[in-house]
């Protein structure tokens, strides 16, 4: 599948400016709370641990993909 890469940048730096902590500082990997709600909701691996990445369930990839080609996808 193609992406639209400026689609796909407005939305990092969308999800950036969500977690922004001040004055434009931000994190640059994703705020806890939302992982911890994705694991709660069954759609990711627990992120808690030494791990640096999480593993989507079935259902979890399932609805990242339908997300992305919504989002992202080239028309």
């Amino acid at each position: 599948m193609q992406y639209d890469d400026a689609k796909v940048e407005d939305a990092v730096l969308a999800l950036l400016g969500v977690f922004e902590l001040e004055n434009g500082r931000a994190w640059k990997r994703f705020d806890f709370d939302v992982l911890d709600a994705f694991f709660a909701r069954g759609l990711i691996s627990d992120p808690r641990g030494r791990q640096e990445s999480v593993h989507l369930t079935e259902a979890g990839l399932m609805r990242a993909k339908s997300l992305a080609q919504c989002m992202f996808g080239q028309r």
